[in-house]
């Protein structure tokens, strides 16, 4: 996969997740999707962040208040690297896959 193939899948899942406020990502989000293309940091670690991130808000407690709107790529940093190096079961963001879809049917967030 090509750099530019590599940053427009991403920026386009990151604009696409149903917590994130823009439509249409930033200069700063665009480089640091170009950054982890040039660290080598595989598509699909990306993603499975995403979800896992997605999926953590999703079950947080509705009785806290609610979490801010998620307005940087920079946000899913620090559970790309949790990934990086606790790389998760087998199947499990296959789960997170079907929970996503099951909360937010009309949600693109997995294109």
């Amino acid at each position: 996969m090509s750099r530019a193939s590599y940053v427009r899948a991403l920026l386009s899942l990151y604009t696409g997740l149903p917590q994130t406020a823009l439509r249409r990502p930033s200069t700063a989000d665009r480089r640091l999707a170009e950054q982890l293309f040039d660290r080598g940091i595989p598509r699909t670690t990306v993603q499975a962040a995403f979800l896992l991130a997605i999926g953590r808000r999703d079950a947080r407690s509705p009785d806290l208040p609610p979490l801010p709107t998620i307005r940087s790529l920079a946000y899913f940093l620090p559970i790309i690297e949790e990934l990086r190096l606790y790389p998760p079961a087998p199947g499990y963001l296959d789960y997170l896959r079907l929970r996503q879809k099951v909360q937010n049917p009309t949600d693109p967030g997995d294109r």
